[in-house]
């Protein structure tokens, strides 16, 4: 075999090796027909074959692994871990020669070969990179041709030089009668016979009344684990109850025990595992590290390369600068740059043993924020929240969920117990962005999210007593008090009357938008209301459109229904001086309130007011 005198090759039979820890696989397929093979490995040129593992080229053909999971993430390898090399093994399946490239890239997503060799017949090859140019961005990727017959590059791992033994890792999935999708979840983990051996304990904390271990799906992959799939029943506490759940059984019987937890209605890619967990491995101190989640119903984009939160408006899911990417098809072009995260959502991320000893566990918030103020509380405690490139799920695409709903409840809630946890509470700005958005609601003839949303205030208000139950009375509670509110239910396309359709004007100039929304609310209590019925697509069905009309059917965000809004001028009267009482008393005990979360959080986090919650 030759090598370029930039690479280091070496032969599956070389000795004296210093211990390895496998950082990520190169895969040319996924687990499921919805991952674009492209996700994984690109064919430049000439006839190929693939399965998940390898990929045959013919004579002449030329491929690559600059892609979304094909890519190793350099820059953050650099930044975060104490690795300083990084190499590539590739198993070649030939009768000729063929040539391997290891290639890099910069925060201008210029191409640069740092390693190369051409290989002759079968064998394994190995290329390395030094981590040393990277800190602002840059990835590293595989480039294979076959020059003069058919070839097969197969068994490609990239690993690091590894001091300690990998850190037992579990995964806790958190399941509410989503059982056909928690099975698939278990099954597609089960499916990866390394992701297998490389799991101390699958936890699945079912909550439904719906088993999931009545699937005959989990029934048949379940013997993989062997003993080590541990299924928990227990009453409904949400999402922070189910995957507090993991965390504290992983907890108890380990004091180092990495928790992956995963949400049961991904589309899973079981790699994700492994590269959380070896990154987990390599960082020079305790983080948690999130893996991207990609669109499920478009999935060749990626929500976000990493999010951050703002505390006065209890905004989520924010670019933390210029360079993060939002909704970004990665298929187009892949992102160069290396982007801090505040946070990461729990559809699947590694929380490591340290943080629980050094924070203690999640809020009994029942769901919603339950992922932002654990991330934002391990921020102050020196534990940074790292979303990690090429390690993803999908994820069902949240703008097809309507914000009219009961979560809306725990949103706006936990959002203030988090905000209120943070040095830097700011009430007053809250109460003036809070009192914007609910006056949204109500002249958009949204009564029943109004409501929602003065409850939530109400609810936080009332102090840490109402997390005495993990939630449950309140999700009772609310669920009951909205359906007074015929707005807040969908119903069926086909009911509609033929009745116009009516598209937004483009929206007011920011500075201005108060005034509109004043001039709105004005109309309607004067009655000058065009009085419909008109229909709204859901994209258009904007604040300052949707209030000029007395009569309008908008189409839910789920695109499977509509709902009815129509102005009611006691149900605006009443929401406007409910809103006018909560803000008064927001204002003058928010501060106490507050004070109040913070003296109970210790208890509110610990152990033992968990076991108290699981019966234990």
């Amino acid at each position: 075999m030759d090598s370029a005198d930039s690479s280091e090759t070496r032969t599956a039979s070389d000795s004296g090796l210093t211990p390895r820890l496998l950082a990520q696989r190169t895969l040319f397929a996924g687990t499921s027909p919805v991952a674009n093979e492209e996700l994984y490995a690109v064919v430049e040129k000439g006839e190929s074959t693939r399965d998940r593992f390898s990929l045959s080229l013919h004579a002449g053909a030329r491929a690559n692994t600059n892609t979304f999971f094909g890519r190793f993430p350099a820059s953050y390898w650099q930044r975060w871990t104490a690795v300083r090399e990084v190499t590539a093994s590739v198993r070649v399946l030939s009768t000729t020669s063929c040539r391997v490239l290891l290639v890099a890239s910069d925060i201008g997503g210029h191409r640069r070969i740092v390693g190369a060799t051409t290989a002759d017949g079968q064998g394994t090859v190995a290329l390395s990179s030094a981590l040393d140019q990277f800190v602002d961005g840059g990835s590293l990727w595989l480039e294979f041709e076959a020059l003069d017959a058919e070839v097969t590059f197969d068994q490609i791992e990239w690993s690091v030089e590894a001091a300690l033994p990998p850190r037992p890792v579990a995964v806790a999935i958190c399941t509410f009668n989503r059982a056909d999708d928690c099975a698939k979840t278990v099954a597609a983990l089960a499916s990866d016979t390394t992701v297998v051996e490389r799991l101390e304990t699958v936890y699945v904390v079912d909550q439904g009344t719906d088993p999931v271990q009545d699937r005959e799906l989990f029934q048949q992959v379940a013997p993989a684990f062997g003993d080590r799939l541990q299924y928990i029943r227990q009453p409904n506490l949400g999402g922070a109850g189910g995957f507090t759940r993991g965390l504290f059984e992983a907890s108890a019987s380990s004091d180092d025990t990495d928790v992956i937890l995963m949400d049961d209605d991904i589309l899973c890619e079981p790699e994700t595992v492994l590269r959380l967990s070896a990154f987990a491995n390599c960082t020079i101190s305790p983080a948690l590290i999130g893996a991207e989640m990609l669109f499920l119903y478009n999935p060749n984009y990626l929500l976000a390369t990493a999010e951050r939160v703002d505390l006065a408006t209890l905004r989520r899911g924010l670019p933390t600068d210029q360079y993060s990417e939002h909704n970004y098809n990665v298929l187009e072009e892949l992102p160069e740059r290396r982007v801090d995260a505040q946070y990461n959502g729990w559809w699947s991320c590694l929380i490591p043993a340290e943080a629980l000893r050094r924070i203690g566990l999640p809020l009994p918030v029942f769901f919603q924020w339950d992922d932002v103020e654990f991330s934002l509380r391990a921020g102050r405690a020196g534990i940074p929240t790292i979303t990690l490139p090429g390690a993803a799920v999908w994820h069902a695409d949240f703008y097809w969920k309507d914000v009219d709903g009961f979560a809306h409840y725990f949103s706006t809630r936990n959002g203030l117990i988090t905000a209120a946890l943070d040095p830097g509470f700011a009430p007053s700005a809250l109460a003036k962005n809070l009192a914007r958005d609910i006056s949204r609601s109500i002249v958009s003839m949204q009564y029943g999210l109004a409501h929602t949303q003065l409850r939530a205030l109400e609810g936080f208000l009332g102090g840490p007593g109402a997390l005495v139950d993990g939630g449950q009375a309140a999700l009772a509670s609310v669920n009951a008090e909205r359906k007074r509110f015929s707005e807040t239910v969908t119903r069926p396309a086909s009911e509609l009357p033929i009745v116009p359709v009516r598209r937004a004007d483009p929206p007011p100039q920011s500075h201005r938008e108060d005034l509109v929304l004043a001039k709105r609310a004005l109309w309607q209590a004067r009655g000058r209301l065009e009085p419909g019925p008109v229909t709204v697509s859901f994209e258009d069905a904007q604040w300052w459109h949707v209030s000029r009309f007395a009569h309008v059917f908008v189409t839910d965000a789920s695109q499977s229904g509509v709902r009815e809004r129509r102005f009611d001028r006691e149900l605006a009267a009443e929401m406007t001086g409910r809103l006018f009482g909560v803000m008064k008393r927001f204002r003058a005990d928010a501060p106490t309130v507050a004070e109040a979360y913070r003296r109970e959080f210790p208890q509110l986090t610990s152990r033992e007011n968990w076991a108290r919650l699981y019966g234990k």
